[in-house]
């Protein structure tokens, strides 16, 4: 177990973590990486409250780093985020109005840059983790000054794969389909103080 950080997510986004999960794993798998972790095997209950520890996700996907090997964990954490997005997130707040018939109308490059900016707002308002959304001629900068899933991880290379898929999984929803090179620049896990995801504004293959 990590040491708690005293940062919080709701228990409904957890719970639609930890669902997402399952998709991924398997009930047993989830069971399993969940027992490895040291963290209760029930789910979250299904509420706003802010109680689900930042030090779990870390937990969480430290033990699928442990369990599956660094490559084969982080590739299973970058397929949970984008669940994470679609079975869950992208119908809370903000983001529900992204499948709107018409917001889908709207220029790619502005609907890709609404529902990042929709996600930040979500998370940033029912959750403890602090984003700022940065863009410069090319990309897009998504910095967040305490990532649950670098929380007291030491790594020689980024660890917020969960992150990147969650970016990946709203962008893809945002823009109707398309696909965004997304990549944590900048990781807490390897010594920063925040963590950086650069996401190119051209969508993969324009």
């Amino acid at each position: 177990m990590f040491e708690p950080s005293g940062l919080y997510y709701p228990n409904r986004f957890a719970r639609y973590f930890l669902l997402a999960a399952e998709d991924v794993l398997s009930p047993n798998g989830l069971q399993a990486v969940l027992g490895m972790a040291g963290l209760d095997r029930q789910l979250p209950s299904d509420t706003l409250e802010r109680a689900y520890d930042f030090s779990n996700f870390a937990a969480f996907c430290n033990a699928l780093e442990d369990m599956y090997g660094a490559r084969g964990g982080r590739g299973m954490s970058l397929r949970i985020g984008r669940e994470w997005f679609s079975g869950g997130l992208k119908s809370f707040g903000a983001l529900a109005g992204l499948g709107d018939p018409a917001f889908q109308v709207l220029p790619l490059e502005t609907r890709s840059k609404i529902g990042l900016e929709a996600l930040t707002s979500v998370l940033t308002h029912y959750s403890d983790q602090r984003i700022k959304l940065q863009e410069d001629e090319e990309c897009y900068h998504w910095v967040v000054e305490t990532s649950p899933t670098a929380w007291s991880r030491v790594s020689d290379k980024p660890v917020c794969q969960a992150q990147v898929g969650l970016l990946q999984g709203c962008l893809n929803w945002a823009s109707g389909g398309h696909e965004f090179h997304t990549y944590e620049r900048v990781c807490a896990a390897v010594g920063r103080p925040q963590c950086i995801f650069t996401i190119q504004k051209k969508p993969i293959g324009s």
